[in-house]
């Protein structure tokens, strides 16, 4: 069998620092210019143009890892809902659409940027989100036709829910994004929008402990875990 490429093999620094580097910028709204100073207090003496080459490398296999091993853990169980919704991200003065899907725990399943949000976009979406995280008992949205018409040609429209206040878990799950894009001072491409989007959804998953829910008790030990193995 042969052994997989070492992708830290020709970088001086160490994959935890290259680790550190990639988590703190993409989970926190921290500019590249914030990390390289927070860096700098830890006696790690990197510039910012090494953060930003660094999330660029790294970033999107960290998240590739992360989401396969998810997605194989959830597939042995039945999916209850998922929550669809798009969002209006500005890009160079032109309003794109970033389509987001989340489970019912609150979890990103899935991130996808167009130009558009008609029935041929929402279609896109929806089948890349049911090849890789297969169906669910019901699919809430809100009231764009599109999601309705996708629904109807896939013959999934009788598990479509849609009403006031139902899609609040996808609307609050689209925050932590908006902040880093303010951070960021939005987004220059659609590629860049996309990429950062799908990484920044899987580390909120890694570290999405519900901590509103836990006990610091065991609060604390598994965000102890997640940054020890982050995007590992």
């Amino acid at each position: 069998m042969t052994k997989a490429a070492d992708p830290f093999k020709y970088f001086n620094s160490s994959p935890e620092v290259i680790r550190l580097v990639v988590m703190l910028y993409v989970k926190y709204p921290l500019s590249l210019r914030n990390v390289e100073d927070l860096l700098a207090e830890r006696g790690i003496d990197i510039s910012y143009e090494t953060v930003r080459f660094w999330w660029n490398r790294f970033g999107p296999m960290f998240a590739a890892d992360i989401r396969r091993k998810r997605v194989q853990r959830m597939r042995a169980f039945t999916h209850w809902k998922w929550h669809l919704d798009e969002v209006y991200v500005k890009i160079s003065g032109e309003m794109h659409y970033l389509w987001r899907a989340v489970d019912h725990e609150g979890e990103v399943l899935e991130s996808f940027a167009t130009k558009t949000r008609d029935k041929a976009a929402a279609l896109k979406f929806m089948k890349k989100l049911m090849k890789r995280h297969g169906s669910a008992e019901k699919i809430v949205t809100d009231g764009l036709r599109s999601y309705g018409a996708a629904m109807k040609e896939l013959g999934n429209i009788a598990r479509k829910e849609t009403g006031r206040w139902f899609n609040n878990r996808v609307e609050n799950s689209h925050q932590p994004l908006r902040r880093r894009e303010r951070a960021m001072e939005r987004f220059r491409r659609m590629k860049t929008l996309q990429k950062f989007s799908s990484v920044h959804a899987s580390v909120h998953n890694h570290f999405n402990q519900e901590r509103h829910l836990t006990v610091s008790a065991v609060l604390r030990p598994g965000r102890l875990r997640a940054q020890r193995r982050p995007m590992a």
